[in-house]
């Protein structure tokens, strides 16, 4: 099962909507599928050209590893020599910052993961929460835990 245009569409405009109402700094979204590839993508006016990369790069990686940002950004801390290779092995398209969510459907399936990017990482991350609630489904941030 994998996440669907009309749901991807639905969380990235929710999303931006949320960075807006919050005055958030504009704000880049991306959702994949499970395997990591791009399903739906929206950049607001004034974001940075760097800003899709790295909000694909946030769901990226937390596919590609299949844990959370935070658990990420601990492996990191635990192991750097160990993180290192995993970035340099995925072409640097792995942030173990906040701002990378998994997507759920209600009985817990993968759908895929959104990143967001363009504020500070927690903000980044409400913004992603927001808008998969919009899309009726459930967000995984390991703050959870």
């Amino acid at each position: 099962m994998t996440i669907t245009l009309e749901q991807a569409q639905t969380i990235v405009r929710a999303a931006l909507e949320h960075g807006t109402e919050q005055a958030f700094n504009p704000l880049t979204v991306a959702v994949l599928d499970p395997g990591g590839a791009l399903v739906a993508l929206g950049r607001q006016d004034g974001s940075g050209y760097l800003r899709p990369d790295l909000a694909t790069g946030k769901a990226w990686g937390i596919l590609g590893m299949r844990m959370t940002n935070r658990a990420l950004a601990a492996r990191a801390a635990d192991s750097p020599e160990l993180y290192t290779s995993i970035v340099a092995l995925a072409g640097g398209k792995v942030v173990s910052v906040p701002g990378g969510v998994f997507i759920r459907d209600a009985e817990g399936t993968l759908l895929g993961a959104v990143g967001v990017s363009g504020d500070v990482s927690l903000n980044d991350e409400a913004a992603a929460v927001a808008g998969i609630a919009a899309a009726g489904l459930v967000s995984e941030t390991g703050a959870e835990d």
